[in-house]
């Protein structure tokens, strides 16, 4: 079973949130403005927040200069994750990525339907890896985003969650590129 253990350190991450919409900017981004409270609560650093239109180049864009930026280390964006024509952030990570977290997707599923039963199957949340950097994308609605954050993500992205975390491996996701 997950467990924080308390004998060791909080190490706080730089998490940048993208929101994607057409519709809204950032007075109005109540999901990201959801993602930035409970990352803040949680003890780690808001590297950047932006809102960005629902267009595959533009937020594979925004990824990719965030993962050449040292002073972040996640990506979480809202938004874009559904079935329609304009929903194309997944897309957009996935051109992205060197490695997909297929779990992540699963693992949010699975939360989801606790919460909203079969609707879950709408949404295609998605986690990958970057230049050493770890990318989320999760669904536009604040309870999506509470439900990644407060189920998966918060205790992912906590260096003393056990039996293992995503902050212990940061230090290797980008091995592969070092020289041997």
């Amino acid at each position: 079973m997950s467990r924080i253990d308390d004998t060791k350190d909080f190490i706080p991450v730089r998490i940048a949130v993208l929101t994607v919409s057409d519709t809204r900017d950032i007075t109005e981004d109540k999901s990201g403005a959801l993602l930035v409270e409970r990352i803040e609560a949680a003890g780690h650093i808001l590297a950047d927040r932006m809102v960005v239109r629902d267009e595959r180049d533009q937020i594979a864009a925004h990824l990719r200069d965030w993962i050449a930026q040292d002073d972040v280390d996640v990506v979480i964006s809202t938004g874009g994750t559904g079935l329609t024509g304009r929903d194309v952030t997944v897309e957009a990570h996935r051109d992205v990525y060197e490695k997909e977290i297929d779990a992540f997707g699963t693992v949010f599923t699975m939360v989801s339907m606790a919460k909203i039963g079969t609707s879950a199957v709408q949404s295609r949340a998605t986690g990958g890896v970057a230049g050493g950097t770890y990318l989320f994308a999760l669904p536009g609605s604040p309870g999506a985003c509470r439900d990644a954050w407060d189920e998966i993500l918060k205790l992912q992205l906590d260096y003393r969650h056990r039996p293992c975390n995503f902050v212990e491996i940061m230090p290797r996701l980008d091995e592969h590129q070092r020289r041997k």
